[in-house]
């Protein structure tokens, strides 16, 4: 699946396309429904079906100062975008200059002009705009006047509450994994590329692959049960610690997994490290041996739970 830039003109071939607008963090099940329908309109029109996000969240543009929230990667909601069905993703750099459009010029230059869309899906909530002046009930009239359809996908609803990228980070920083594997219909996974560290854990005999935390929110800090994808594909099981390690100096943020059947060496590679269920929180041991084990402790806990959540097909 191609990924352009919202700020250019989108390719002839791609033009008259159905976009799903939306920031689409997490990518969870009501971005799921607006995608969705997107692309169903798309086959259905013969047309083609694009996905529009925005980088860096908005939010974060606005917001600098807070703490990092972000629940996918853009990598990671291209490989999602293209499971659902879309052609395309778009990515809105937002900055100075497109936080200054006002939603009329967003309609008429970006999506009648760049994207040259025929329709648009997005949330019921949505909103858009110089000063969030545009909401949906604007889009529908400036959509009118631009010849572009729009559809609003009402929110999913999941125990009584809206699904909601809010409710999933309310799940993962009070170590609820199953809860926001519920919403997200996925394990929430952080991807990056193994890093060197201090060499640490491999001394212990449980040889970890260190990945930094980056722009993605921070769970509840503690020991989890974990599966991994290699670069290969293949995926894992392991037990990690994500937080400070508060056993060494100098203190780093780092999810260090440490996978059960694999022997190899993941330096300057790409894996993804799914969340599958929380043990223990972070703590500190009366010297090495007792460190060691407790990993112990912690990799047949983390079997056990692993065995009573099977791999998604």
């Amino acid at each position: 699946m191609e990924r352009l830039d919202g700020g250019s003109a989108v390719p002839e071939r791609l033009r008259g396309g159905i976009v799903a607008l939306g920031n689409f963090d997490g990518f969870h099940e009501g971005h799921q429904a607006v995608v969705g329908r997107a692309v169903s309109r798309a086959r259905a029109e013969g047309r083609p079906a694009l996905v529009a996000t925005f980088d860096p969240h908005p939010v974060h543009y606005f917001r600098p100062d807070l703490p990092p929230f972000r629940l996918t990667s853009l990598d990671q909601r291209q490989r999602l975008f293209a499971e659902a069905g879309a052609d395309a993703m778009l990515v809105f750099r937002f900055d100075a200059e497109l936080a200054g459009v006002t939603a009329p010029d967003f309609v008429t230059d970006h999506l009648a002009s760049r994207i040259g869309a025929a329709g648009v899906v997005t949330g019921e909530d949505f909103t858009f705009g110089k000063g969030r002046g545009g909401n949906v009930d604007v889009l529908k009239l400036l959509g009118q006047a631009n010849r572009i359809s729009v559809d609003a996908v009402a929110p999913v609803v999941e125990d009584g509450e809206a699904v909601s990228s809010s409710r999933i980070r309310d799940a993962l920083r009070a170590g609820d994994c199953p809860l926001a594997a519920r919403l997200l219909t996925r394990p929430f996974a952080i991807e990056g590329v193994v890093e060197h560290g201090d060499k640490r854990g491999r001394e212990l005999g449980f040889p970890t692959a260190n990945l930094a935390m980056g722009d993605y929110l921070r769970p509840r800090f503690g020991v989890y049960a974990v599966r991994g994808r290699q670069p290969d594909g293949r995926m894992v099981d392991g037990v990690a610690n994500l937080g400070t390690r508060p056993m060494f100096d100098p203190p780093k943020e780092l999810l260090e997994p440490w996978f059960f059947d694999f022997d190899g060496d993941l330096y300057g590679q790409t894996i993804e490290v799914a969340l599958i269920a929380f043990l223990r929180d972070e703590t500190t041991f009366d010297g090495l041996d007792a460190l060691k084990a407790q990993i112990m402790r912690d990799a047949e806990a983390a079997k056990a739970a692993l065995a009573a959540t099977p791999p998604q097909p």
